[in-house]
């Protein structure tokens, strides 16, 4: 019989070495092949207690942009941010970043263990393990495709330890239809009612740029499906929440979702970084003194 030599877990302490920029190299138990760069934003009063905000970057897979938008932050804000990086080489394309590996080549649904949004509660799980948070829950803050990233991954369920959310510039949307397929809808992947039903009580926050109106830019998604969810990023966010809104109300639900426009900001992470800091800090200080 072979025996499979078990990886030694990562040691994880390198992110609160100093405060300020921290980076290590991180392997997903789940992904032996696939290394991410993980890289943190630690405030200069960093505790156990601290709460963890993890940060999600966008297309250009830069993780150190991301990371340092929230370098000035982190101080005022009391978080230690984790970001990491999903590189180009390790997770092609936005069927493992922003699609989350969910479905194989063929269109079928992988086991939920296999996909990428597995792996931030992992991480997070060891983080506690070692002794670097006592925290129970976490933060997520996504822009444009981290964005994308952070909303699937909510609608799929690794909810319980997520504290507070915040979806900002996405270029599409999962909208909450179990009839479009996904990734435009949460049809095909094994969600039924009840399952939207709780992901639409999640008190997620989508923030909009008022300025992101730019539907020639490069990288903006035209496709068909994507058009159908409006003309600009703008105005995909405020029609993906007015749709759970109608979709709560056609469920007998309530919908928890707020979306926030953020005034003369266009496609800018760093803006829209320093916009969600206190949201996110207010809601995760407050989330930990009610369950105390």
């Amino acid at each position: 019989m072979l025996c499979h030599k078990r990886r030694a877990m990562t040691d994880l302490h390198p992110l609160i070495a100093q405060p300020g920029a921290n980076a290590l190299a991180y392997t997903d138990p789940r992904f032996p092949d696939r290394p991410l760069t993980v890289r943190s934003a630690r405030p200069r009063h960093c505790t156990a207690d601290t709460p963890v905000v993890f940060v999600h970057h966008g297309r250009g897979r830069n993780g150190d942009d991301y990371r340092d938008y929230w370098l000035p932050l982190v101080d005022e804000a009391g978080v230690l941010v984790i970001a990491p990086e999903f590189s180009e080489q390790s997770f092609p394309d936005s069927r493992w970043y922003n699609h989350g590996n969910l479905l194989d080549d063929a269109g079928k649904p992988n086991p939920r263990d296999d996909s990428t949004y597995a792996i931030v509660p992992r991480l997070f799980t060891a983080l506690r393990t070692q002794g670097i948070t006592q925290r129970r829950r976490y933060g997520l803050f996504g822009h444009s495709a981290g964005s994308q990233y952070v909303h699937r991954m909510l609608a799929l369920g690794p909810r319980d330890n997520v504290a507070a959310a915040v979806a900002a510039n996405a270029g599409t949307y999962a909208m909450p239809d179990l009839d479009t397929p996904f990734p435009t809808g949460l049809g095909g992947i094994g969600l039924n009612a009840d399952d939207l039903r709780a992901f639409l009580q999640f008190r997620l926050t989508v923030m909009a740029g008022t300025a992101d109106i730019d539907n020639t830019a490069e990288h903006f998604p035209n496709d068909p499906a994507s058009m159908r969810q409006g003309a600009t990023r703008f105005e995909r966010a405020h029609n993906y929440v007015a749709a759970a809104r109608a979709m709560a109300e056609r469920l007998g639900t309530h919908c928890a979702w707020t979306i926030i426009d953020v005034p003369g900001v266009a496609h800018e992470g760093d803006k829209m970084s320093a916009a969600a800091a206190p949201i996110l800090a207010a809601a995760l200080h407050a989330s930990e003194r009610a369950t105390a």
